[in-house]
């Protein structure tokens, strides 16, 4: 088995718990969004257009409001503004990650800076795809 695939799956196995709250509460926001009044086109958009989940249920009130877009953005950016810290936090981290480093450190999240600073890249596990 080639020292990817054993990388990945290592990266899969500790990213469950994670992947499995992500789908908790896309549901959950699926659900709050329905109850707002929106179908079922507004969080898929919002999703793929937001990164941020505090940020989108923002959003669905700042929907159903009179909202100036210039508030809105300013919400999600102070709402936001913590990934800076976690990006300045893991530049060490990501040292030697070549090209990766960029989307590393650009899409990490809350759960994913959990989970990469307590993650320990067992031996013989290519870091540059365990933490992925």
């Amino acid at each position: 088995m080639g020292v990817r695939v054993i990388a990945l799956k290592h990266a899969f196995r500790i990213s469950l718990p994670i992947m499995a709250g992500y789908g908790f509460l896309g549901l959950t926001y699926g659900i709050y969004m329905h109850e707002l009044g929106f179908n079922a086109l507004y969080p898929m958009l919002l999703a793929i257009t937001v990164y941020a989940g505090s940020a989108e249920f923002l959003v669905g009130n700042m929907l159903l409001g009179s909202c100036h877009p210039l508030q809105a953005f300013l919400m999600v950016l102070m709402v936001n503004a913590r990934h800076l810290f976690y990006g300045l936090a893991m530049i060490d981290r990501y040292k030697g990650m070549g090209w990766k480093k960029f989307f590393l450190i650009f899409g990490m999240s809350d759960e994913t800076f959990a989970l990469t600073c307590s993650v320990k890249v067992p031996v013989g596990v290519d870091r540059r795809w365990a933490l992925l």
